[in-house]
């Protein structure tokens, strides 16, 4: 028979990037935790990995729980991006309700609507935080009607449309239900998360049940399968039955059993439907099987993720360069990652080349993939990236490609460029409206038409435009989109860059190399200023003679060199190109080294 646990809440907290969610947890730390002062006292507690802290978002949901006049709640933080939903759509099956927080200046944006749709999938109580409205210019209630309208729009019915709300400012440490009275505490809202959120409806006496949704990996008990008890007892020691894909049952019997507690976890020998746990002793389980009773067996259903929209090949670094730098070069270290990092990214693939070294991995997004590039390079892998290139597939007789809902917000005088850019790949303006001084624009377009764009809009717009993007749908598929106007000036020798070389390049082109930086037959140094590509030679040193010549030894200057970051890398190059990852360095270069090569490959 199922029953209300009143003395547990399990939350989510949801939002656009960078509207406050690890600012908020951070403050409900301190405010529940003020005999252990000192334990957290930094910020951005959650975001526990460098990438992470460097970035300023949040890339991997975690679990941390506070106690609240006697109540433990357990909160989940979760990524604001949409290249991270596979992390959402998992964690989101853990909660009974969530904190939605909204930015008081910026009001709902992309990514606050992805979150949010896939709460009310779900079918969570939402207790939406207008935050920041310490900012000049906050306008918080304009902000309430705006989030009013996406519930109506996300098809929400009359109960979930009336949504609780609350005001804070989470970098003052306060929240009100009055945007004009200022509190001394985050109080408010823990009160009113103890009386909107439901208390979770659970079978105690039934037979065990847990899905687990996350894998964590210790290098001393391998992998932690976490998830909620949905029914039952869960006990230390105890014989399980996993229900697996396809149908299969494996034995089981859990080695260690934990919940939460603050930042960190708590060995128990026992927890009751409900709770959320981590279990230890379970070598094989995945994400998505279900945790039973031998004598009932009974799978839950498993977690779906969205289809991942863009695939890139990786591969080993076999540039002239390649392992002076990183410890893991080979193909096989690179499977080995690659299948590491599957056990808990649900919305990686990853497929190898038949015939070849090769592997093609798809994600949600360039960021998604990024971040796993970034994070093996750190850990001393080398390899060479592909083009980014997104996946179609055949509906009906037709083919189709991944949509993206684009928004541009930009000063009002720099619309026109925008505009002009997004409809020269096959953009659709949706909608548009002012803000201040600013102008919102949505546009709809295809999201091969959004690779390398927001590098250009914002050289366009001198960095003041504000682009985000979220998946749309499945369309058939547009016309050829542009691909980049200029070609690049490829290296036809080995060698250190010389600056006398590089001052007569600088005129005809963008360099993205340095003087006495190593280079190599087939590396690309810089973009030219027209299309098409040329060779050349920048280890080309002065001829010095015994002869003085009056004013031709002036002084070379050199303008800084372009370095490109990862992403900025992957958005620019084309088929024929390849970034070049390792530990200390991100280099371009063409996939056929030699020019005659790439001649030869041409003709064909």
């Amino acid at each position: 028979m199922s029953e209300r646990r009143n003395d547990l809440r399990n939350i989510a907290i949801i939002a656009h990037v960078d509207h406050g969610k690890t600012t908020l947890v951070d403050c409900l730390l301190r405010q529940c935790s003020r005999e252990r002062e000192g334990q957290f006292e930094t910020e951005q507690i959650l975001d526990s990995n460098d990438l992470e802290r460097e970035r300023g978002i949040t890339i991997l949901a975690k679990n941390i729980a506070i106690v609240y006049k006697g109540v433990k709640i357990n909160i989940m933080d979760t990524p604001g991006h949409a290249d991270f939903g596979g992390e959402v759509e998992r964690v989101l099956r853990m909660a009974d309700g969530c904190l939605v927080l909204v930015d008081a200046a910026e009001g709902p944006m992309p990514q606050t609507r992805f979150v949010l749709s896939k709460a009310l999938e779900l079918g969570l109580q939402p207790i939406v935080v207008i935050n920041k409205i310490d900012r000049k210019d906050a306008r918080p209630q304009e902000v309430v009607n705006e989030m009013f309208d996406l519930f109506i729009n996300l098809g929400a019915d009359d109960e979930l449309a009336d949504f609780p709300y609350i005001f804070a400012s989470t970098k003052e440490e306060y929240a009100t239900p009055d945007p004009g009275v200022r509190t001394n505490s985050i109080l408010p809202l823990l009160d009113l998360i103890l009386e909107k959120i439901p208390a979770p409806l659970v079978d105690i006496g039934e037979p065990l049940q847990m899905l687990v949704t996350t894998i964590d990996w210790s290098e001393y008990v391998g992998r932690i399968a976490i998830g909620r008890v949905q029914a039952g007892t869960i006990r230390k020691g105890q014989a399980l039955a996993v229900m697996q894909k396809d149908g299969q049952i494996t034995p089981g019997r859990i080695a260690f059993l934990y919940t939460f507690s603050n930042l960190g976890r708590t060995e128990v020998h026992e927890a009751d439907a409900g709770d959320l746990v981590a279990v230890v002793g379970l070598p094989f389980v995945e994400i998505g099987d279900t945790l039973s009773s031998p004598q009932f067996p009974k799978a839950m259903p498993r977690i779906s993720v969205d289809e991942p929209t863009l695939r890139m090949t990786f591969g080993i670094n076999s540039s002239p360069l390649a392992g002076r730098e990183g410890k893991y070069v080979t193909t096989r270290h690179i499977r080995e990652r690659l299948m590491r990092e599957l056990e808990r990214n649900v919305a990686l693939r990853v497929e190898p080349v038949p015939d070849s070294d090769q592997f093609v991995v798809s994600g949600r997004g360039v960021l998604h993939l990024s971040v796993l590039i970034e994070t093996m390079r750190r850990e001393q892998y080398e390899l060479s990236v592909g083009k980014p290139e997104v996946i179609f597939r055949e509906r009906n007789g037709r083919v189709e490609e991944p949509f993206e809902i684009l928004t541009v917000e930009v000063p009002d005088n720099q619309t026109g460029p925008i505009m002009e850019m997004v409809g020269m790949r096959r953009g659709i303006l949706q909608e548009m409206s002012p803000r201040g001084d600013f102008t919102m624009m949505t546009f709809s377009i295809p999201a091969r038409g959004l690779i390398g764009l927001r590098t250009r809009m914002l050289t366009a717009t001198q960095g003041t435009a504000v682009i985000n993007h979220r998946f749309e749908a499945y369309k058939p598929k547009e016309e050829a989109i542009p691909s980049r106007a200029n070609g690049v000036l490829v290296s036809c020798v080995d060698g250190h860059a010389v600056a006398f070389a590089l001052d007569g390049l600088q005129a005809r082109s963008r360099l993205f190399v340095e003087p006495n930086d190593v280079v190599y037959e087939g590396m690309i140094v810089g973009e030219n200023a027209r299309s098409g590509d040329m060779d050349v030679n920048p280890t080309k040193e002065k001829k010095l003679t015994n002869m003085r010549a009056s004013g031709s030894d002036r002084n070379i200057i050199l303008k800084p060199a372009v370095k490109m970051t990862l992403e900025e890398s992957l958005e620019f190059i084309e088929d024929d190109e390849l970034v070049e990852v390792t530990p200390k360095s991100i280099r371009l270069r063409k996939i056929l080294l030699t020019e005659v090569a790439r001649r030869r490959a041409a003709r064909n």
